[in-house]
């Protein structure tokens, strides 16, 4: 009975051991994670001038929290995204143990010397690309190996050799695009779609048969046997078929135009969206309803000027009467081209309408049409909280302290429920007070959520363009254009700032101490000790100097520059409702005090990020409905 006891336990320690190796695998014999390596051997030859790649640890085990890296369900790197970072430097061969990568984003930097041979070991590569850096050397052959390669793009730098052959085994090339570098030799077949070329002097010459605009592959065309076996006294007849075929293809074509047109018309007289015939049966949505153009350009009264209520980013919003009276804002969406058509549009907007919250903006409604995007909401009487903070100058009362702090209270909740609650989870990218909006019991409801990833939908997960308002955007996304929910974190700490001075996040020219962006001025201020400045004038003193220090430090924390630093918005909110703050601002100072110390941080105000910043920014001013 012992010896079988032993026998059983012996069994059961080599399952356990066998399951630890299997979750194991990826670590060496002394517990370092293999992928974790490589990303450091990138790290290290890599010249880094905005410290992108300061959280790539060396001591750590798992890289999928690390900024620009991006990892399977099965916790594997699959994607590197660092394009536009000024890296300079070369690209190491350790890139050649990330084997289940399938993305690989460089474009846009200053990398020099060869690319690596290894990068053939990457089987699963989809796209790679590395244009726009000061690449040499030749391309390697081993590139050819890389069987479920779409898109590669290796344009604008200074390759030279041949165009290797091995390209023309990869069946599954989408483009192809190698102009402007010094390359030679003969041209390969290549069969992508999009095959460019140009700029190469070599293969492009003035003494050059090539046509290097941008290169197809051929037509499928009959064997030369088959043509040449034909009877020369058929050559009429087959003059005829061709002569005949055309013209049945020709009214077939045309047919199937009108029948299209006929078929669209008849679509866009539906005023409902019934879900159920084209999605999921589960999901219900029977309040989103589908209004025509024409029923909202009538309760616009033609989208008359003088119903314009907010511009912004997004488009222009205008208020509008129903036919049974109901007043709604309606959006006219600016950039209904980046959308793509109808049904994904009308999927997305499915998505949006999906979170439903008390302090989130209710969408009622949409329409779409050929060259239209437009979203129906319901109409806020009582405006943006931008709109507020001075309506002394409208002659209305401003904003109470008690209304500020419900104020802050409701867009916290509202922005939980979209970090934490939904699923997927909605990042807003542009929350300011221009974007709260306030209901007829002055209750906060976050506007235009969902809207930046309905207009990005063409882009990939790297954002080359920042959607945002400056003294609003968090400065990692100002560096990279990446953007995550601790975006969102900064932008609401700056939106407390609002609330509690009154002013807009960036005064140009208002105060020589200031320098125009009210972070750096309450930052300043804070350290002095004077919270009293600090309170919008028009409260005229009405409010509770605890309180305005309490909110005060946790937009600061919401503010700190190192995303890694802020809290989650349940934090935010849960120290805004008086659970918590003074042992995470106690914890942040401590922190802080150990970064100078070890100059671990230089100290930088935020209007540097702002001039530093190489992305584009499209402004997004008053875009909430109202």
């Amino acid at each position: 009975m012992e010896k079988r006891s032993k026998s059983l336990l012996w069994k059961v320690g080599l399952v356990i051991l066998a399951i630890i190796e299997g979750s194991y695998s990826t670590l060496s014999p002394s517990g370092v994670n293999y992928e974790v390596v490589a990303l450091i051997a990138i790290k290290n030859v890599l010249k880094d001038p905005y410290n992108v790649l300061e959280n790539w640890d060396a001591n750590s085990v798992d890289p999928c929290s690390w900024r620009m890296v991006t990892c399977s369900p099965d916790g594997y790197v699959s994607a590197l995204g660092l394009p536009s970072l000024s890296l300079s430097g070369i690209l190491s061969p350790g890139i050649g143990n990330l084997t289940n990568l399938q993305s690989v984003l460089l474009q846009n930097n200053d990398l020099n010397g060869p690319i690596p041979p290894v990068i053939g070991k990457l089987k699963k590569l989809q796209t790679l690309d590395l244009s726009n850096n000061k690449l040499i050397g030749e391309i390697p052959n081993s590139l050819g190996d890389l069987m479920n390669l779409n898109y590669l793009r290796l344009n604008n730098n200074s390759l030279t050799g041949p165009i290797p052959d091995s390209l023309s085994k990869i069946k599954s090339l989408t483009l192809v695009d190698l102009s402007f570098n010094n390359l030679s030799g003969s041209l390969p077949t290549v069969p992508a779609r999009t095959f460019k070329i140009v700029g190469n002097p070599l293969i492009c010459g003035e003494a050059s048969q090539n046509n290097c605009s941008v290169v197809y592959p051929e037509p499928l065309s009959f064997p030369p046997d088959a043509v040449k076996d034909q009877p020369k006294n058929g050559a009429r007849h087959h003059i005829a078929v061709a002569f005949g075929t055309s013209f049945g293809a020709a009214f077939v074509i045309i047919l199937v135009i009108g029948l299209l047109i006929w078929w669209r018309y008849r679509r866009n007289q539906q005023i409902f969206f019934d879900v159920n015939e084209q999605y999921d049966p589960e999901v219900r949505l029977g309040h989103l309803r589908r209004y025509t153009f024409k029923e909202l350009r009538a309760a616009t009264d033609h989208f008359n000027s003088k119903n314009i209520i907010g511009k912004g980013g997004f488009g222009i919003v205008y208020k509008g009467r129903l036919n049974n009276g109901t007043i709604v804002a309606v959006k006219r969406l600016k950039d209904y081209s980046a959308i793509g058509g109808e049904i994904q549009f009308q999927t997305e907007v499915e998505l949006i309408s999906l979170a439903v919250h008390k302090n989130l903006l209710r969408l009622w409604g949409f329409c779409s049409t050929e060259n239209e995007r437009l979203l129906i909401y319901p109409y806020m009487p009582n405006g943006s909280v931008a709109s507020r903070l001075k309506d002394h100058i409208h002659g209305r009362p401003v904003l109470d302290w008690a209304r500020r702090k419900n104020i802050a209270l409701g867009t916290a909740r509202g922005l939980v429920y979209l970090h934490e609650q939904c699923d997927p989870k909605v990042i807003h990218r542009d929350v300011k007070a221009a974007n709260i909006l306030l209901d007829e019991d002055f209750e906060a409801v976050v506007g235009d959520f969902g809207l930046a990833k309905l207009l990005d939908h063409r882009d990939s997960h790297v954002t080359t363009a920042v959607r945002g308002t400056v003294g609003h955007i968090a400065p990692e996304y100002l560096s990279t254009g990446q953007s995550s929910e601790k975006t969102d974190v900064f932008g609401f700490g700056v939106l407390l700032l609002e609330l509690i001075t009154g002013h807009k996040a960036v005064n140009f020219g208002r105060g020589s101490n200031q320098k125009g962006v009210i972070l750096d001025w309450v930052q300043k201020l804070h350290k002095e000790g004077k919270l009293n400045l600090m309170a919008d004038k028009d409260l005229k003193n009405d409010f509770d100097m605890i309180e305005l220090e309490e909110m005060v430090k946790v937009a600061l924390l919401c503010t700190q520059f190192n995303p890694l630093h802020r809290p989650k918005m349940s934090e935010v909110l849960r120290m805004l409702e008086g659970d918590g703050l003074a042992e995470k601002w106690e914890q942040s100072q401590n922190a802080e005090t150990s970064r100078y110390r070890s100059f671990e941080y230089p100290i930088q105000r935020y209007s540097d990020y702002i001039e530093e910043s190489s992305l584009v920014v499209e402004a997004m001013e008053l875009s909430g409905p109202r």
